[in-house]
C-alpha cells in the first residue's frame, strides 16, 4: 500500500468518516422526516371515522374503467361481501371476468349481461333503449336489496350519454332509495355532469398510449 492510501486509512479511523457517497447524518435525517410524516397522518387517519355506502364513477376516454371496477368487486367479495354486476352494453361475447365470477362465486356475486353489444353493432335505436330500460330495471332491482353490498352498472354511462335512460331519473333514483352502506359503481366513459356532482369518488382515465392505436387487436386478458 501506497503512502497515501495509509493517510487515507489513517483520516477515516480517526475522524469516523462514512464510506465515499454517504452523507453524515443523512439517516437521522431521513428518520426524523418519516417521523413526522407519519404522526401527521396519524391525526389525519384517527379524524377519518365516518362510513357509508358510496356512490364512485370511474369514467374518461382510457382503459381501465372497467378493469377497476371489477378490481373493487373482487375486493368487496374477499370480505365476504355480496356483490351484483349489471353490463349495460356488454352482449354474448364471453369475458374472462364474468366466466370467473360465475364460476368461482356464483354465491357471492350475481351477474346480468343485459346488453346487446356495442351501439354500431345493433344499428336500432329503440331495440338499444329497450334494452336499456330493461337493464336499468333490473338494477334499480338490486340496489334496493341491501343484501348486495356492492353493485357494478358496467358501461351505463355509455346508456346515459346516448340518452338511453334518463339521467335525471337515475340520479334521483340513487340520491332516494339506494341503501345507506351499500355502494354502486357507475363505469363508461362521458360520464355526466349531474352523475359527476352526486358521486362520492370521480375518476377519470385518461390516454399517453394504446396498443389498438399500433394496429393491435383487442386481446384477452386484457380488453376481455
Amino acid at each position: 500500500m501506497h503512502e497515501g492510501s495509509h493517510e487515507t486509512a489513517s483520516l477515516v479511523k480517526r475522524k469516523g468518516a462514512m464510506p465515499t457517497g454517504t452523507v453524515p447524518n443523512e439517516a437521522a435525517r431521513h428518520a426524523e422526516k418519516k417521523a413526522r410524516i407519519k404522526a401527521a397522518r396519524d391525526r389525519m387517519m384517527a379524524e377519518k371515522t365516518g362510513e357509508k355506502g358510496l356512490i364512485l364513477v370511474l369514467t374518461g376516454p382510457g382503459k381501465g374503467k372497467s378493469s377497476s371496477a371489477f378490481g373493487m368487486v373482487m375486493r368487496a367479495i374477499s370480505h365476504g361481501m355480496p356483490v351484483a354486476v349489471v353490463q349495460f352494453i356488454k352482449g354474448a361475447m364471453a369475458t374472462g371476468e364474468r366466466d370467473f365470477l360465475l364460476t368461482h362465486f356464483p354465491i357471492l356475486c350475481e351477474f346480468h349481461t343485459m346488453g346487446e353489444g356495442f351501439t354500431w353493432e345493433t344499428q336500432d335505436l329503440e331495440r338499444d333503449r329497450a334494452a336499456a330500460a330493461r337493464a336499468w330495471a333490473k338494477a334499480k332491482d338490486l340496489i334496493r336489496d341491501e343484501r348486495n353490498r356492492m353493485v357494478l352498472l358496467d358501461e351505463i354511462n355509455i346508456a346515459l350519454r346516448y340518452d338511453y335512460l334518463d339521467i335525471a331519473e337515475v340520479v334521483d333514483f340513487l340520491r332516494s332509495e339506494k341503501p345507506e352502506m351499500t355502494h354502486v359503481l357507475l363505469t363508461g366513459r362521458n360520464a355526466k355532469p349531474d352523475l359527476i356532482e352526486i358521486a362520492d369518488l370521480v375518476t377519470e382515465m385518461t390516454v399517453v398510449k394504446h396498443p389498438f392505436r399500433q394496429g393491435i387487436k383487442a386481446q384477452a386478458g386484457i380488453e376481455f
